[in-house]
């Protein structure tokens, strides 16, 4: 105490009074600065005051990244009141010439330094900022997170560099600040975008171009434009809104578009999330999209962990309403136990969550509105939905809860899940969808899953959501291993029936292993061993499994053979990359966890995969199991049940708000109640997807067989247009697709294709009014449970995203159905745009009666085998096809009302009616005698006789609209058509040009070309035929009777070899437009 008041003039021990009393009072760390004092250069004195005893190392670094110099430092401490009481004193002063004056500074200074104790702010050199532009450390914070930004981006500077770019050129740190604030504080007078841009962005701008020339070096100036350029593309911030709240955080919403070196692929938006406790970034592939947010463990790199995701969302996403979003985040604040750990990823959490919301439009009655404070530059943009991932499972609630506080439109549709949503592994749904894949896999080969035994290999255990229900979907699963992180299970020959029953006992068991599982009841020579096992005993009946004679084994090495060993399934229900592709590296598979236990693609000796977990396998491994005889698709098809099941839980949840609104219901648990009555129809639907994506694998596997170059094209078509990256989706090139044998792409190629094709079509019809025709209203309808249509069927089309469903509905629909390629080769070969390709396809689908006419082949399953199925299927695809290329070709008006349908349902039963008239006898015996087979399978009447005639009705849509145009009722013109089809060899002729070599794409051009051509001429001699001689068709070749000579002397000569080109069918063509034009006069 004698020191102190020797060394303190009594005025300021008055200050240092009413300090420590300010300490008490608020229990933080106090700081102040006296000054300045003219002693030694005029210096300041900075005041610490604190009850806990700190030392010169704690708080030096806060000095020395604010740039001041400390030129002494001297300590009290005193007893006040029981409480102890510690002072620091420096002598300080600015270790900058370009230093701000320091009476600007000194409250910057003492806030920051409160900030920094409390562990508000990050202590880096960006904090040298201060003193040489003014800035408070809130403002600083807008360049830490720009720059922590840029460094996810791939950054080729360290943060060290590009801090200092900005503090070697702080006049243009500044202006980079002002042209932020310019940009999105939002003040009255500059609220007219015109005057905000005329009186600050304009000028700040300019400054900022000049100053950026007077940047000597050239790797600062690259950070100092990629900074501004990141401030320029963005769209929404909340800063403003944030900067004196007491839980301040920065968040802001960036176009990807604008961005000049972000990685491939874009994302349409990004939200990037900064604070000093955590970091975060949340990625969405369009307007209305979905996905996890994941709490991640790559600090340097969360970002390329979530783009890589986000990819796979996409595909995954493209068989539900949103496309694809991910998000991730970091916890910076370092933790011991798990509780603490588990605290501060719910508080991380929270943050994200709020400051997406911060940045998102709501919407109420009045419409679609703005945040309030937030200036925007992109349009309304009220849907922002989040789901369940690594680390965040348990925090759908809480998600909710986040939304509830912001009143946000959503409700507890915002995260999916959560007391009110859908229980995946209550439902099994993400299992059962995969099982849909595996059931195909084994129907194509003959074997029925649910009624013949079959063994298998898994990956996980019975407590798991999906290993759990996928093991329990088929009593006659012989689980002869599978393993997890703690346990390996093995029974080398087990009961099928007595298995099923004890791991059903497991499931229901709660945290459950397979430790409970009862030993009594494993096969000889199995057993239940602990991954901690140095070596792990193999039995006689194991070594005779696994091919080995060793005693005992490792157990890395165990679980390799296991992982190779035959069987007829393996069934990944686990977590972690399990396969690569031989000539890959363990580092490819990204997953250091399982290198020990990894093997190759080639190894694998099981007849069939199953993923009902994400990324068993590196997607290269896929594609040379398939290459070598295996069955798989991708996970993003097999697991899309649970992303599938949580989009339907949404879309629910959103139509309820509209009907509490409106008063249709009371309340939402009245909405509730609904969801648990409905959600077995869900399941229904959301199985009915799962089957609908891998029949259009299978067929498009039998149509790829057929004709590539479809594939090809539409690979090429999307790469053109920026929607695909080949190489990043290890999509082949023509090259490498010649070089096969089977010359065609292989089903994990198909499937990665199919999600790419459901994206284009489904973003062109968003673009368009299709969805929201009435052409399109049953199918929007048909998303929905029958219960809800019931009910609240006129409300629907009401619902805030109807064009969306509607157009996700169309999409898999026709892609599903007709094939990934269909859109595009109908789009090449009759010039149409891709959405009056998928009306044609809805009108003609309509008009044959299509989802009856496949439910009843459907229906079939295991009774008929699968390459029939497919080939019927296939027919009336070929024949939907031909009905969309006629029309559209011919730019024929689409009877898209119901009345037109009507008529031309009417014209169609006619026809086919006629078939057995004027089909030749072969012909309608073959029709007869499948019309009978299908009959006995179980197909109605009707539905047999029509799938019999199909590959004969691709004549009906020319002949009707010679119907429409001329005074002729139909049945002539069929007898007529046959007469003429005859006389000219229709068939034979057509036969033959598909019988041509076709050697490259311009020879399947001109195929097209003839073919299209051919069939063109045929009708144009019927129209004339009909106009001339109906009664008396043979009197019109009479006339011309030359040059049909002619004509039939060149198609005799064509038919009796097969040309080696097209050439000779120009010359056939040309004379039978000679017969045409001839007037036979």
């Amino acid at each position: 105490k004698s020191d102190y008041r020797e060394r303190t003039h009594p005025r300021f021990a008055v200050r240092d009074v009413q300090n420590v009393e300010k300490l008490l009072s608020i229990d933080q760390d106090v700081f102040d600065i006296w000054g300045p004092f003219p002693e030694r250069g005029s210096h300041y004195r900075l005041q610490f005051y604190s009850r806990s005893e700190s030392y010169l190392n704690d708080l030096m670094p806060f000095l020395e990244n604010l740039n001041l110099c400390v030129i002494e430092e001297v300590d009290f401490n005193f007893e006040v009141d029981a409480n102890r009481i510690y002072i620091k004193s420096f002598a300080i002063r600015p270790d900058c010439v370009d230093s701000q004056p320091m009476e600007i500074l000194k409250p910057l200074l003492i806030d920051v330094l409160g900030a920094l104790r409390q562990g508000l702010v990050e202590n880096d050199y960006l904090n040298r900022l201060l003193p040489l532009t003014g800035l408070d450390w809130k403002e600083i914070s807008v360049f830490r997170a720009y720059r922590n930004y840029y460094f996810q981006l791939g950054s080729p500077f360290t943060k060290r560099r590009a801090a200092f770019a900005l503090i070697n050129n702080h006049q243009v740190a500044l202006l980079l600040y002002r042209y932020f604030e310019g940009r999105f504080r939002d003040k009255p007078e500059w609220r007219d975008p015109l005057e905000r841009e005329t009186l600050v962005l304009s000028p700040v701008r300019q400054q900022l171009l000049d100053a950026l020339e007077k940047v000597s070096d050239s790797n600062e100036d690259q950070i100092l434009r990629t900074l501004f350029n990141l401030i320029d593309s963005s769209v929404r911030c909340n800063f403003f809104i944030r900067r004196d709240l007491p839980d301040f955080f920065f968040s802001f919403k960036i176009s990807s578009l604008g961005v000049i070196d972000m990685p491939s692929p874009r994302p349409l938006y990004e939200v990037y999330v900064h604070s000093k406790k955590m970091e975060g970034v949340h990625l969405r592939g369009g307007k209305v999209a979905r996905g996890g947010i994941r709490w991640s463990d790559r600090p340097d790199d969360f970002r390329t962990e979530v783009l890589g995701l986000v990819k796979a969302q996409m595909t995954k996403n493209a068989v539900i309403v949103p496309v694809g979003s991910k998000g991730g985040f970091i916890v910076k604040t370092p933790f011991t136990d798990r509780e603490e750990g588990g605290r501060l990823v719910k508080e991380a959490y929270q943050v994200l969550m709020r400051g997406l919301l911060d940045l998102t439009d709501n919407r109420t009655l009045e419409g679609v509105q703005r945040p309030a404070g937030i200036v925007a530059y992109d349009e309304e943009d009220p849907y922002l939905v989040v789901a369940a991932d690594k680390g965040t499972a348990h925090l759908s609630d809480t998600a909710n809860a986040v939304s509830g506080e912001y009143g946000f439109w959503l409700g507890d549709a915002f995260a999916s899940g959560g007391s009110h949503g859908y229980d995946h592994k209550k439902l099994g749904i993400t299992a059962r969808g995969a099982w849909v894949s595996v059931m195909r896999h084994f129907r194509e080969m003959g074997h029925n899953t649910q009624a013949e035994p079959f063994s298998v290999v898994g990956i996980g255990d019975m407590s798991g959501d999906v290993f759990g229900n996928g093991m329990l979907l088929s009593r006659q699963i012989k689980l002869l291993a599978a393993f997890d992180h703690r346990h390996i299970f093995i029974d080398p020959d087990p009961d099928p029936e007595i298995s099923y029953q004890e791991r059903e006992r497991l499931f229901s068991l709660p945290r459950s292993s397979w430790e409970d599982y009862n030993q009594e009841l494993i096969s000889p020579g199995g057993g239940i061993f602990s991954r901690q096992s140095k070596e792990i005993p193999l039995s006689p009946q194991v070594r005779e499994w696994l091919g080995v004679r060793q005693a005992s084994m490792d157990v890395a090495g165990l679980i390799r053979l296991l992982l190779t060993a035959k069987a007829d399934l393996l069934w990944n229900g686990g977590i972690g990359t399990y396969v690569k592709a031989s000539f890959e590296t363990h580092d490819d598979a990204g997953d250091r966890a399982n290198d020990a236990v990894r093997i190759d693609a080639t190894q694998l000796q099981v007849r069939v995969v199953g993923e009902g977990g994400n990324l068993g396998l590196t997607q290269q491994a896929r594609i040379e199991y398939a290459q070598h005889g295996g069955r798989l698709n991708t996970d993003a098809v097999d697991n899309s049940g649970g992303v599938d099941s949580s989009d339907h839980e949404v879309n629910l949840k959103i139509l309820l708000q509209l009907l509490r609104q409106e008063g249709e219901i009371a309340n939402l648990e009245e909405g509730y109640q609904l969801l648990d009555e409905i959600e077995e129809t869900v399941c229904a639907d959301v199985l009915d997807n799962n089957y609908g994506q891998t029949l259009s694998i299978s067929l498009d596997e039998i149509r790829c067989a057929d004709d590539v170059e479809p594939y090809l094209e539409l690979m090429d078509r999307l790469g053109r247009a920026g929607a695909l990256d080949r190489r990043d989706e290890y999509l082949p090139s023509r090259k490498v697709v010649a070089s096969r044998q089977s010359n065609r792409l292989l089903r994990p190629e198909l499937s990665v294709l199919l999600a790419y094709s459901k994206m284009f079509l489904y973003r062109a019809l968003l673009e368009s009014e299709l969805p929201e025709s009435p052409l399109a209203r049953h199918l929007l309808h048909d998303y929905f449970p029958q219960e809800v249509i019931e009910r609240f069927g006129p409300y629907l089309e009401r619902h805030p995203l109807a064009k969306e469903i509607a157009a996700t509905m169309i999409t898999n629909r026709v892609v599903d159905m007709a094939g990934s390629a269909f859109w595009l080769t109908l789009s090449r070969q009759t010039g149409a745009e891709l959405t009056g390709v998928a009306e044609a396809y809805l009108v003609f689908d309509k008009l044959l009666d299509g989802p009856k006419m496949r439910k009843a082949i459907f229906a079939l399953d295991n009774r008929m085998q699968s390459r029939r199925q497919y080939q019927l299927l296939l027919q009336l695809e070929q024949l939907l096809a031909e009905f969309c290329r006629y029309a559209l070709d011919s730019h024929m008006k689409l009877p898209a009302d119901d009345s037109s349908l009507t008529w031309y349902g009417r014209q169609l039963n006619s026809y086919v009616r006629m078939m057995s008239e004027v089909l030749p006898a072969e012909q309608r015996q073959e029709c007869s005698l499948t019309s009978r087979q299908l009959q006995e399978e179980g197909v109605a009447v009707v539905l047999a006789e029509r799938f019999a005639v199909l590959e004969h009705l691709d004549g009906f849509l020319p002949l009707v609209s010679l119907v429409s145009d001329a005074d002729n009722d139909l049945e002539s013109l069929i007898r007529l058509n046959a007469f003429v089809s005859e006389k000219l060899q229709e068939a034979e002729l057509l036969d033959s040009i598909e019988a041509v070599p076709v050697r490259d794409s311009w020879d399947r051009r001109a195929r097209e070309s003839i073919l299209s051509a051919t069939r063109k001429l045929i009708l144009q001699m019927v129209r004339m035929v009909a106009a001339e001689s109906l009664e008396q068709p043979e009197r019109f070749f009479h006339s011309r009777r030359q040059e049909f000579r002619n004509f039939t002397a060149l198609r005799d000569d064509l038919l009796s070899e097969v040309p080696g080109n097209f050439h000779p069918y120009t010359v056939l063509l040309a004379a039978l437009e000679g017969v045409l034009h001839n007037s036979g006069k």
